[in-house]
């Protein structure tokens, strides 16, 4: 299956286009901080790994949180160890992306386009609230 699934590089036909999320193929450590409800903050370190997959044409990830070190180290259990799969679609020119996320049992999906110098992720809820997750601040080092 690996075989199967994995790609050396974008697919030559949207090679432009798929370099959106393909920027960040690679491995990247994580500094994440979400907020409870009451509005306290906790934060984590963590690993997202990205890659080409199915001829180029999508990106998935893995996102672990926290790291598997820490998680070695700790004893800790996993906050989330989950995979997205994105890819590009040329007849609507955006992206379509879906987060899942097993530990949790969670599944987002979304539609992504470039909005300036961001990328903007939007969908709902399973319970129809909006949600919009945005990369911002990218370097070839770094991204919010």
């Amino acid at each position: 299956m690996q075989e199967a699934l994995a790609a050396a590089g974008p697919n030559s036909e949207h090679a432009q286009e798929l370099m959106l999320f393909g920027q960040f193929v690679g491995a990247w450590d994580l500094d994440w901080t979400g907020w409870e409800a009451d509005g306290t903050p906790r934060s984590a370190k963590g690993e997202w790994h990205f890659d080409w997959i199915l001829e180029g044409r999508a990106v998935q990830d893995v996102w672990i949180l926290p790291s598997r070190s820490v998680r070695a180290e700790t004893g800790e259990p996993p906050g989330e160890y989950g995979t997205t799969i994105r890819f590009y679609d040329p007849r609507a020119s955006v992206w379509h992306v879906t987060w899942n996320g097993p530990v949790n049992g969670t599944v987002r999906t979304f539609t992504a386009s470039a909005l300036g110098d961001e990328i903007v992720l939007e969908g709902m809820t399973a319970e129809g609230q909006p949600m919009r997750w945005i990369f911002s601040d990218v370097t070839d080092r770094s991204f919010r």
